[in-house]
């Protein structure tokens, strides 16, 4: 995950609502790595390395190219059959927002996950069944 400063985002009115709702990272699944570093890097000249850092699973991180590190990515090997692209939208609380994505009648797939010294997620799915997850940004995470 980026640690980006998150933005806040204006209604269609061009009031500001307070609440942080941009997409800050994506994750895309392979079944086959090598295969989708080949296929991304030459549609749109994506860098993809592996993640350097220790991982409790093989990781590549993206570079899109862009001056905004937030447009950037991750790529890891697919987890289970219909595991598909997943955007992270930052949050000021993962712990409120999942309070709100159980409300609102979606449900948590994956719960809160420390990112050490960056933040936090967690993987929830809509009522449409289309997997997200939430981001909180915190350097003290553990």
């Amino acid at each position: 995950m980026n640690t980006q400063t998150e933005t806040k985002t204006e209604s269609r009115s061009g009031k500001n609502n307070g609440a942080p709702a941009s997409i800050v990272w994506f994750e895309i699944p392979a079944d086959n790595v090598e295969r989708a570093k080949t296929f991304y890097g030459k549609l749109f000249g994506w860098k993809i390395d592996e993640f350097p850092g220790p991982t409790q699973k093989p990781y590549w991180l993206i570079d899109t190219g862009s001056d905004d590190a937030s447009r950037n990515g991750g790529m890891m090997e697919r987890q289970y059959p219909d595991h598909g692209i997943t955007n992270y939208v930052a949050v000021p609380s993962v712990d409120q927002a999942a309070a709100k994505v159980e409300k609102l009648g979606g449900k948590i797939c994956m719960e809160k996950t420390a990112v050490p010294q960056m933040g936090y997620f967690i993987v929830c799915e809509d009522t449409e069944n289309n997997s997200f997850a939430l981001w909180e940004r915190n350097e003290k995470a553990k």
